[in-house]
């Protein structure tokens, strides 16, 4: 698991100096890493039932992964370029 940045916990919103857009990683980085261990628990669950339900909490942190990111592309435009230029970079690779 990810260790949140140290101390974030005790941080007041008005000592804060996190930006939006560091927020929103750190809400990405939480829920990519619930989406591992769900799917990692269901890997392991013996009853078909619960590695269902596992599976389908992974699939709704996927979509949380998705509303954290639309946010964040809204607000960093380098994000937005840098993922259109890795996504390039792999198209080349891939071909």
């Amino acid at each position: 698991m990810s260790e949140i940045p140290k101390g974030f916990e005790e941080v007041k919103k008005k000592d804060s100096k996190m930006s939006d857009a560091e927020l929103l990683r750190i809400g990405i980085i939480a829920e990519l890493d619930a989406i591992n261990l769900y799917e990692q628990l269901a890997a392991r669950a013996n009853e078909e039932n619960i590695r269902k339900v596992f599976l389908d909490i992974a699939k709704e942190e996927k979509t949380h992964v998705g509303e954290f990111l639309a946010l964040l592309l809204k607000i960093d435009k380098e994000q937005v370029k840098e993922l259109e230029k890795g996504k390039k970079e792999v198209e080349e690779i891939t071909e």
